[in-house]
């Protein structure tokens, strides 16, 4: 718990403001590795495949979009001792019926795509192991055994170590193709290409934004940070994050400009495009170097997958509470509550059978439907939580916050309704 310092009898304590310190961060780190998955490394790849270092600008302005989103929802947290969860039922039943549906559906097929995508490089890197779906399962298995018995401390850390793998990968992967730094500095000038609109729209939108951007502030308190105390703390941890997230994104954009730009070599789309780099970089560099291109695939497709069995299963467990109060008794950990594990089931064990079948059309349209309406969602509520009376005056959202909430709220409005248009109806 924060210190607070007293200022009189009846009056209420004031948190003690902490010291920004590099030593405390953590949150944010967690926060940006769960976000930034393999679709978006496919996204930025393809970005630099088509239009070489011109959309650089747009994956720097997405990580600043990310910064707001992420920085708002901690705020929220600190500032009025209430989770988001708190914030949306304060607007209306509609935001309950909303987030009903979406963590139900969306946890289920995303639960398969997350263990698919971890295992498509284990696979790789071990072709004669065991069948890819086999990969998968056990992927799915390990989350859930790991995430049920850790706390948030070893959570963290095991995440720190897996973003320092992608890190190192990505760096290095840049370096390797000898980026032209002329051509990626002039790719900071604002250029729509002809026809890269909406996906210039996209690469702005997707990369690094996922409803854990809802769970940085569970994340923050499950640190310990619980009052405005530790502001200066949240804000130099999300600046460090997204910073972080925007190497990957320029370094993974090096590399589709210089290593598929240049030859003219299209990826596949989805997670797949990724084996398809490694058996590039396997021809130009050799079998190590793509080896280790695998390892940082699954470094970044598996801090996904745990990031979003924890986080989200916080998030389900606050909004169970706020129903059901004696399914999570007073002082009983969030990590340790039924309708934390019960969801932790949830992630894993449905989704194993969409591995072994097609998954079902209407499902489909339902999981991209709700799941095309959360981030325009997310922008807009906090737009309207930190302009409220729900949050302290000092707290409220200032010109610049405004500004950028309201753009991430309009930019994910326009990347809902082409999301919507380009479902499979």
């Amino acid at each position: 718990m924060a210190e607070t310092t007293g200022i009189g009898t009846g009056e209420r304590a004031q948190p003690r403001p902490r010291k920004a310190s590099w030593r405390l961060i953590g949150p944010g780190i967690v926060v940006a590795a769960t976000g930034v998955g393999a679709g978006d490394l496919v996204a930025t790849l393809i970005a630099g495949s088509k239009y070489g270092y011109t959309l650089l600008w747009a994956a720097v302005i997405g990580c600043l979009v990310k910064i707001s989103l992420a920085e708002a929802a901690g705020r929220w947290h600190l500032a009025t001792g209430r989770t988001l969860f708190d914030g949306w039922r304060s607007l209306g039943a509609w935001t309950t019926v909303y987030f009903t549906g979406y963590v139900v559906v969306w946890g289920f097929v995303y639960g398969a795509a997350a263990m698919s995508s971890s295992a498509l490089p284990l696979a790789a890197l071990f072709p004669d192991a065991m069948d890819l779906k086999i990969w998968a399962v056990l992927c799915g298995l390990v989350g859930l055994v790991f995430v049920w018995f850790n706390r948030y401390a070893v959570f963290e850390k095991v995440m720190t170590v897996l973003v320092g793998v992608m890190f190192v990968v990505t760096v290095y992967l840049a370096v390797r193709v000898t980026p032209r730094l002329g051509e990626a500095l002039a790719g900071l000038v604002p250029v729509l290409p002809d026809g890269s609109l909406v996906y210039t729209l996209g690469l702005v939108g997707g990369v690094g934004g996922t409803i854990t951007l809802a769970a940085y502030g569970y994340w923050v308190n499950a640190k310990g940070w619980t009052d405005a105390g530790w502001m200066k703390v949240m804000r130099l941890d999300n600046r460090v994050a997204y910073i972080t997230t925007g190497i990957f994104v320029v370094a993974m954009l090096f590399v589709g400009a210089e290593l598929l730009h240049s030859s003219g070599v299209a990826l596949a789309k989805g997670d797949k495009g990724l084996l398809d780099l490694g058996d590039i970089l396997a021809d130009r560099y050799g079998g190590a170097t793509a080896k280790l291109f695998l390892v940082g695939f699954f470094a970044t497709s598996f801090t996904s997958l745990i990031g979003v069995w924890h986080g989200v299963s916080l998030m389900f467990a606050d909004f169970v509470a706020k129903y059901r109060p004696s399914l999570v008794p007073a002082g009983t950990s969030r990590e340790r509550s039924l309708p934390f594990r019960a969801y932790l089931l949830w992630l894993t064990f449905p989704p194993i059978s969409l591995l072994y079948l097609d998954q079902p059309f209407g499902l489909v349209v339902v999981y991209g439907v709700i799941g095309a309406f959360f981030m325009p969602f997310l922008a807009l509520t906090l737009l309207w939580l930190l302009n409220s009376a729900r949050t302290p005056a000092e707290w409220r959202n200032g010109r610049l916050s405004n500004a950028m909430l309201a753009a991430a709220g309009l930019l994910f409005v326009v990347l809902c309704v082409q999301q919507v248009r380009e479902l499979p109806w």
